[in-house]
């Protein structure tokens, strides 16, 4: 039987890392792993996470299961993270998952459960991983325009243009903020556009949201998904903490439907069925140490804090290199890498140049050149200047 496999296409992001890893050279860079690195390259574990996780050693009394869908408290906080007080607590249906991969998942199946003949709507572009769980779970799957590949911004009228074409019930996935792979996000008047659009045509808003915290701020970043949670009659959200935590291989992710308070209790039911059949009982470690951290005054405030630091820096290193750039260039095409916000931004390089800056440089990013913002310290911006001049781009 085994016999009749094919084999699958390789993980372009995975296929890099072997690269990199194969790579020799002392000097190499890696700009394509989405994961925070810190001024000395490293990804460190949060304090406050650090400090729940040596508490949770001495409380802890048992590793029985927790319930099929978690644990009630990490969905309180999480919810309060993510939707704040935009919606009732009773139209919320929870699903604790393997990572925001698990959670994105686990919605695709929800909505192929509610309607099969949905058509998931995603940008153009998106996170890769986004086409490939649609493809697997056999659901119908259309692109809009979002990134202008010339500003290297959102293209607001042609996203509304393609958008127009969704039918009712039809899927939007929306990145919450910081888009991957391009870093330019909608503005809060444009969710505002966004949010209206989707109720006047009957579709459902599916956000996307795993860097909150990562570009403007906690509650700034949780602006677009907290408009839709409050006019919207139905919205999705797939909720991860591996980058805001810093537990990326804890895999703590939440999946988050809200529906009217009388289609609750039936949505929150096949949510549960559907962990079951998938994995069963959602781990618990990671998500343990988040509830402990945001039921904590002083733990939050340190998590707080330290988010704050990682931001800044993220933001800090983004006008360094733009600044390096638009000098080195002498024209200002630059600029747009100061206004993106997130790890990631896309450079615009071809990818004969992203090879070259591969082979000649040792520089690794992903094809369509979206670059690890978090993976750049300051000693390396002059040379990413000198070899993005020299590759032309």
């Amino acid at each position: 039987m085994l016999d009749a496999l094919k084999l699958q296409p390789e993980d372009k992001i995975l296929g890099l890392m072997k690269l990199f890893r194969s790579d020799t050279r002392e000097d190499k860079i890696d700009l394509g792993v989405g994961v925070y690195k810190d001024a000395n390259g490293n990804t460190p574990i949060m304090r406050a996470v650090k400090a729940a996780e040596r508490q949770l050693w001495d409380d802890e009394t048992t590793k029985t299961y927790t319930g099929l869908i978690g644990d009630a408290a990490f969905h309180k906080v999480m919810s309060d993270l993510v939707l704040g007080d935009t919606v009732a607590k009773e139209r919320l249906s929870f699903a604790h998952c393997p990572g925001g991969t698990g959670a994105i998942h686990q919605i695709l199946q929800l909505v192929k459960f509610a309607n099969p003949n949905a058509t998931i709507w995603l940008s153009s572009p998106s996170w890769a991983n986004h086409a490939s769980i649609i493809a697997h779970l056999g659901l119908a799957k259309r692109d809009y325009a979002y990134f202008d590949a010339q500003t290297r911004a959102v293209d607001f009228e042609a996203m509304m243009t393609d958008l127009r074409e969704a039918k009712e019930g039809d899927v939007i996935i929306i990145h919450g903020c910081c888009h991957n792979p391009t870093g330019a996000n909608l503005k809060p008047s444009q969710w505002d556009q966004v949010a209206e659009f989707l109720i006047a045509n009957k579709l459902t808003p599916f956000v996307d949201i795993a860097y909150q915290g990562f570009g403007d701020g906690i509650e700034e970043d949780a602006y677009g998904v907290r408009k839709l949670a409050s006019v919207c009659p139905e919205l999705l959200v797939a909720s991860s903490c591996s980058k805001n935590f810093g537990i990326y291989r804890e895999r703590c992710g939440l999946a988050i439907a809200m529906t009217s308070a009388k289609d609750q209790v039936i949505t929150q039911a096949n949510m549960a069925h559907l962990n079951r059949q998938n994995f069963s009982f959602p781990p618990d470690h990671g998500a343990r140490l988040v509830t402990m951290v945001l039921s904590d005054p002083d733990l939050r405030s340190d998590w707080e804090a330290e988010l704050k630091e990682v931001r800044e820096g993220m933001i800090q290193i983004r006008e360094t290199l733009s600044s390096s750039l638009q000098t080195a260039s002498g024209s200002d095409r630059f600029g747009f890498l100061a206004d993106h916000r997130g790890m990631f931004s896309r450079l615009g390089a071809s990818p004969e140049q992203v090879a070259k800056l591969r082979e000649d440089f040792g520089i690794y990013m992903v094809g369509d050149s979206r670059m690890n913002i978090a993976g750049i310290t300051e000693d390396k911006v002059d040379r990413l200047t000198d070899a993005f001049m020299a590759v032309g781009v």
